[in-house]
């Protein structure tokens, strides 16, 4: 199977129903996307499938072939910089296990998006679960990443 990933052309003999969760981690070494539910519920396996998220842990490794496949390692540029040093900033994470899944949802709706309203950004974070801060920090850390800088307004 040849895929991108990373920015980087890989080619890897695998089978063809192998999870892309597994395979980013246990024969990749790419431990940023982490494995929690299994069942595509909580969204700490997130990845981006040619630009858009998606939970690794429902993807099969065919699924990928011919793709574009960025992991939270990879995830580069102003934008995503934007995203990371927001949620450092506003304390966007507690334990930090759904943070890598949660950054690139954020980083996709800010591509897609540059300045989302609250309910924009709740439906974007829909398929992420985070059980310790309680969303309050990631939402400021989102407002605080977008291009609008500002206040985020209450969901409409």
């Amino acid at each position: 199977m040849t895929f991108r990933l990373n920015g980087e052309e890989r080619t890897i003999g695998t089978w063809p129903a192998r999870r892309m969760l597994t395979l980013l981690r246990e024969d990749l070494g790419l431990t940023g996307t982490k494995r929690s539910c299994e069942i595509g519920r909580c969204g700490a396996c997130m990845v981006l499938l040619d630009g858009e998220p998606v939970n690794s842990c429902l993807l099969s490794a065919y699924q990928c072939s011919g793709a574009d496949l960025v992991t939270i390692e990879g995830l580069q540029g102003e934008r995503a910089g934007r995203v990371k040093a927001a949620f450092l900033q506003e304390g966007g994470f507690q334990c930090g296990y759904c943070t890598p899944g949660m950054v690139i949802s954020v980083s996709s709706l800010l591509e897609h998006n540059p300045c989302p309203s609250r309910l924009e950004t709740e439906e974007a974070l829909a398929g992420n679960i985070c059980r310790c801060t309680g969303y309050g920090s990631i939402f400021r850390a989102v407002c605080r990443a977008s291009e609008g800088q500002g206040e985020m307004p209450p969901a409409e």
